[in-house]
């Protein structure tokens, strides 16, 4: 070929290179017995460019890529030796040295580094070689792979397949589909066991890396287009992915037998497990979707989804390969023959404990869980049938694995796999994400007397009880399987919920056995805590997302059987509290107190829901049950609700709190309040809007839930209390930095997010009594600069919301004008430069920096003029700390956060005698802090 380049006598690469250079001598391999002859290396580099080598050229390449990597596996001089690799993979067309190497060096890694540098001068080089080199090395890297299937190094052999498969993608759109299929021929006789089971595995192993090439998602990178990667990827998938996946199952089939009938492990369970691999992998592939006609609405109606639903942890996507497929997957009994093969397989390994851990026996389960996502046209169009039927196909053979799950979770606690049960624990899920809630529960019923849900409690409460008796190992089996298993019943309680139809009498009932265990489970695990040291363990901390999110998980399952469960969580905290008060002094309340903690946590999950972000509506599981309750005082949310509100107001009593409120228990009594306010104190419009449609059923059960608070002033009250514990929290527990975050952040901030709800509260005596505090008190400045900001933006975030436009003025002023004298008071000192860079001045002026810039956030149009004055007050005073403390950042930087977040609320209102007096003091702001940093970074 014109384009190919004259042969060389040796690499350029390896050009004045000597071993010694890297601190070795030269490997007594490089004398004369170990080459070959030149007649011999001639011969054998035939079909490859790169014309015809210098055997002892070849030899000293071989030596020194040895070393490098002998050199960067006892991490000696890794530089160098790294830049020999290097230069192997981008020296121009280093094919015989490579070829050389693979089949010449003893050393697996020196192999492996040829291999890479293969493809990635291949690659590079595309262009300029002819089609005769391309078919050769792709031919050359299978024919590889093929004649040293018995080497120990296997990841040599993945490597040179890996090789090969992307060659072949990179000329799969210039090579004719004859040349493909000539290829794929002897890949498939291969594959159907002609040369033995090592060949067998080796090209079952070649189109494994095939279909990861050509899947977007795994492909490697070639420097092309996308629309190459995808052109590839259809052709692949239209003319050639249906045939690897018949080969691989004819693969299983004419192993299985000989797999059964053995008493040792044989070859043929290496090449059947990677047959079954590729099956699962080709099940994996994104198939690009068709036009074929399906009934959607005959499947809906028999209780099949038609869309992927989206999980909160795992992902699960719909294996849609269309009609096409429906012969080999559905038509033949493929799944059924995979469950027999692997339900006889389990029973002869019965004896082996561990034998579910075994290669072959992961990728079988692996692919059933895989086949349970079969969706769409490859299903005949039969009302569903066919799909309903898999599923229960599927479900029997799978009962094994998690059937009875006290059982199986003893075997596990005592050594046994915990594979299995975690397999089995997807198959429910995969199912579960495809299946209406009904259908769920109805499948199993055909082969035991109960249905699906009442499988999934027992297994649930079996996974609880796991996690919460290994609660300091990080990872294990419960773990793995709670989150699947709760995952679950987000997917099946989720679509009840969007349907508008409770749960079937069986399913509710089974939700409540397993709520009723949760908790149980949990507060012993609570109070067996109660003397432990663990004050950084995460499970029992409020601000855990984890937890919070397991804790959610449990609510959703609570409120599918709200008549019980709510009932039931009302008893425990009236027995817990009645304990507390009837305790006497010298008996030790800490166990009680535990449980009264984690009671305190999932009843503000199960009564309401989180909402960040968003207005908190009251649960529509809770607003729509209780139908039968007429009278609000026995209501069970209710009554539930006043019973731990009534306990948290034991807090305002110094001796009480002394005695059981410590900081952590008062951190979950304030976590339950801002949610609890943020979601029952609504408006009274809301209940009189729900009034005027109706009184009967859950009408009137979400009157009564929409009302109840604002009953004989109760409302009120809870806002009293409420400011009045804040107050407490942020004087009493000093120190207690997430408290204090909780109060700040958290309940005083639902106080006053909503409007009818921050009316009332600045008018309450308690309301006043904390503002002036804030204003002139000191014993709020012991808050960290994070809480003074949120704190003063709260507070004057509540002007707004009193209804005369001059009281509200006044408010503003009496709230900040004592902070904004404060400072200008200690920027106006005689003695400041002197005193100003005292450890308690710098604090001082960082706090009141910090309440002012609070105060500039919660700007808005009736507030915004007051604002403004207390911003100009400040303004000089701001110029002359600035001078002051040019040299420390900490008060530079709140001052100029200051008057960013001050700039930003005021912008929009400003009229033209304000804006003036702004950018006069910016540009003064600017000045001072450029004349004191120019040239700094």
């Amino acid at each position: 070929s014109p384009l190919r380049p004259p042969p060389r006598s040796h690499p350029k690469f390896l050009h004045g290179w000597r071993p010694e250079a890297l601190g070795h001598r030269r490997d007594p391999r490089a004398s004369i017995q170990t080459l070959r002859s030149e007649a011999a290396v001639a011969a054998a580099m035939q079909g490859l460019p790169g014309g015809v080598p210098d055997p002892q050229q070849l030899q000293a390449t071989m030596l020194a890529i040895e070393q490098a990597c002998s050199l960067i596996q006892v991490h000696m001089n890794p530089a160098e030796a790294e830049k020999v690799l290097s230069s192997l993979h981008s020296s121009l067309m280093p094919y015989q040295a490579c070829r050389f190497i693979l089949e010449t060096s003893l050393m697996p890694n020196a192999r492996f580094q040829a291999a890479g540098a293969i493809g990635d001068a291949a690659i590079r080089e595309w262009g300029i070689l002819t089609d005769d080199n391309k078919r050769s090395l792709i031919l050359y890297c299978l024919n590889y792979v093929m004649e040293h299937t018995g080497s120990p190094d296997g990841y040599v052999q993945s490597k040179v397949s890996a090789v090969a498969a992307r060659l072949l993608k990179r000329g799969w759109l210039e090579f004719p589909d004859q040349e493909k299929g000539a290829i794929f021929f002897e890949v498939e006789q291969s594959i159907q066991g002609m040369h033995g089971p090592n060949r067998q595995f080796a090209g079952i192993n070649f189109l494994e890396t095939l279909v990861s090439e050509f899947s977007p998602s795994t492909a490697s990178s070639m420097g092309l287009p996308k629309e190459f990667h995808d052109q590839c990827q259809l052709s692949l998938e239209v003319k050639f992915l249906k045939d690897f996946y018949c080969w691989a199952q004819a693969a299983v089939f004419n192993t299985a037998d000989k797999i059964l009938n053995s008493n040792v492990t044989i070859p043929e369970e290496k090449a059947c497990s990677a047959a079954l691999r590729l099956m699962l992998q080709i099940l994996s592939w994104s198939f690009k979707p068709t036009l074929e006609h399906e009934n959607l609405d005959a499947k809906i109606k028999s209780g099949l989804r038609s869309d992927a639903i989206n999980l909160r942890k795992f992902e699960r996507s719909l294996v849609k390969p269309g009609s096409l497929w429906t012969d080999i997957l559905i038509s033949s009994a493929h799944t059924t023959w995979v469950l027999n093969f692997y339900t006889t397989l389990r029973q002869k390994y019965s004896y082996d404990t561990l034998w579910g851990d075994s290669p072959i026996a992961v990728s079988c389960r692996q692919l059933i869980v895989q086949l349970c996502s079969l969706a769409g046209a490859v299903f005949p169009n039969d009302n569903g049938d066919a799909q309903i039927e898999h599923f229960m196909h599927i479900l029997s053979a799978v009962i094994l694995w998690i059937e009875p799950p006290n059982v199986i979770a003893e075997s596990i606690r005592n050594g046994g796999s915990e594979s299995e049960f975690i397999d089995g624990c997807h198959v429910l899920l995969s199912v579960a994400s495809l299946t209406s809630s009904s259908l769920f529960d109805n499948l199993l019923k055909s082969i035991r007397q109960y249905g699906t849900i009442n499988l999934l409690s027992a297994l649930t409460s079996e996974a609880v009880k796991s996690v919460l008796d290994n609660q300091n190992e990080e990872e294990t089996w419960g773990s793995d399987a709670l989150d699947i298993l709760l995952e679950t019943w987000n997917v099946i309680l989720g679509e009840a919920c969007a349907d508008k139809s409770p749960m079937s009498a069986d399913g509710a009932l089974a939700a409540s056995n397993l709520f009723k265990i949760i908790v149980e489970s949990h507060l012993k695990a609570a109070a067996d805590s109660a003397f432990e040291d663990s004050d950084d363990a995460e499970y029992f901390h409020v601000s855990v997302s984890k937890r919070d999110e397991q804790l959610a998980l449990y609510a959703l399952i609570a409120r599918a059987a709200a008549d019980t469960t709510i009932p039931f969580l009302e008893q425990l905290f009236s027995e817990r509290f009645a304990r507390l008060s009837q305790r006497d002094v010298e008996n030790d309340p800490t166990r009680t107190l535990e449980e009264l903690y984690w009671l305190l946590l999932i009843t503000s999950h199960v009564l309401t829901d989180s909402g960040e972000g968003e207005t908190l509506l009251i649960p529509e599981a809770l607003q729509a049950g209780f139908t039968n309750v007429v009278e609000v005082a026995q209501h069970p949310v209710v009554t539930l609700s006043w019973s731990i509100i009534n306990f948290s107001r034991q807090c305002l009593d110094p001796g009480i709190r002394g005695r059981y409120f410590s900081p952590r228990l008062m951190e979950a009594v304030i976590w339950f309040l801002a949610r609890w306010v943020a979601t029952y104190l609504v408006p009274l419009d809301v209940s009189r809007e729900i009034d005027s449609v109706g009184r009967h059923g859950s009408q009137h059960s979400r009157k009564l839930l929409n009302s109840f608070a604002w009953d004989n002033n109760q409302g009120e009250l809870v806002l009293d209390f409420v400011v009045l514990m804040s107050m407490v929290a942020l004087t009493t527990y000093q120190g207690e930095i997430e408290l204090q975050t909780l109060t700040c952040q958290k309940l005083l901030a639902s106080v006053v997010r909503r409007k009818h709800t921050c009316a009332y509260v600045v008018q309450l005596d308690s309301w006043r009594d904390l503002t002036r505090a804030f204003a002139s008190g000191r014993s709020l400045f012991s808050l960290s600069g994070r809480l003074q900001r949120s704190l003063a933006e709260t507070l004057a975030c509540a002007a707004s919301c009193i209804k005369d436009p001059e009281a509200s003025v006044q408010y503003l002023r009496d709230l900040m004008g004592p902070v904004a004298g404060c400072l200008v008071e200690n920027a106006s000192r005689s003695d400041l430069k002197s005193v100003a860079h005292q450890p308690d001045v710098i604090y001082m002026v960082c706090c009141l920096l910090e309440r002012l810039r609070g105060a500039a956030r919660a700007t808005q149009p009736r507030t915004q003029k007051v604002l403004f004055e207390m911003g100009h007050t400040v303004m000089n005073s701001l110029l002359t700390l600035l001078e002051v403390y040019k040299n420390q950042s900490e008060v530079i930087y709140m001052i100029l956060k200051f008057v960013v977040d001050f700039i930003d609320g005021q912008a929009v209102f400003l009229d033209g005698k304000e804006t003036s007096v702004l950018m006069s003091f910016c540009l003064r702001l600017l000045q001072i802090y450029s004349s004191h940093n120019i040239g700094k970074v």
